[in-house]
């Protein structure tokens, strides 16, 4: 744990502690000020480089060497920062998860008709082919594991609420009908989602389209018209 004196100096002490040479070890016990928007923006790529680490050798496989390598930084930096494989994994996801829940949220609340709303709704689904694989893939490593790992399971289980609070969101934003609905809506997206990761060549505006008209069922409400075509 380290200790901070006022003004975000590190107490030399304790400032070198858990990380072997980390971003705010001190040098023969001099005290070194910690620059909080950098410490951030470290932490943000050290979790970005571990998802993409996680995505390419998967959970299992995958050890905080490797990811250190990813990452250009020592092992002891991501030991410093998060202390295990585990915490590591759990960071990340908590990065990621907030980011997709907190875009479609926007997207919902930006979109002025309800059928636009279930639009932005799939869209943010089902964002590009490789974003789309490369969040479901690890995010099925971290449901198996956490499936083994009462800590993970309890990072899973506020994934799930959080997730259950947006389709909670988009049920109210467009039908009003029962929230219970909402847990079907995710059932769709998460069917959808394994099938996409088995699909050789998926098409994104395919799976779009399926989940919107599994969204416009389960709300019951009826999708707007083709445009008429245009007279030769």
């Amino acid at each position: 744990m380290r200790a901070l004196l006022p003004g975000g100096i590190v107490r030399p002490d304790q400032a070198g502690a858990g990380g072997g040479g980390g971003p705010c070890s001190t040098l023969r016990g001099v005290a070194r000020r910690v620059n909080p928007i950098q410490e951030r923006q470290r932490r943000t790529a050290l979790e970005r480089a571990a998802y993409l680490a996680i995505f390419e050798q998967g959970y299992a496989g995958v050890t905080l060497d490797r990811i250190a390598a990813h990452a250009g930084v020592s092992k002891g930096t991501l030991v410093y920062h998060f202390g295990t494989k585990e915490g590591l994994l759990a960071a990340v996801m908590r990065r990621f998860v907030r980011t997709i829940t907190a875009a479609t949220r926007r997207a919902l609340r930006l979109a002025p008709t309800p059928h636009d709303r279930l639009r932005a709704y799939a869209e943010n689904q089902f964002y590009t082919v490789e974003s789309t694989r490369r969040f479901y893939t690890v995010y099925l490593d971290f449901l198996a594991a956490s499936t083994r790992d009462p800590s993970l399971m309890t990072l899973q289980r506020a994934y799930a609420e959080e997730t259950h609070r947006m389709d909670v969101e988009l049920v109210r934003l467009t039908s009003g009908g029962p929230v219970g609905r909402a847990w079907q809506l995710r059932a769709l997206v998460d069917g959808l989602s394994v099938r996409f990761l088995s699909d050789p060549d998926p098409d994104l505006a395919q799976y779009r389209q399926w989940c919107l008209e599994g969204l416009y069922r389960l709300l019951d409400l009826d999708a707007p018209a083709a445009p008429a075509a245009r007279p030769d």
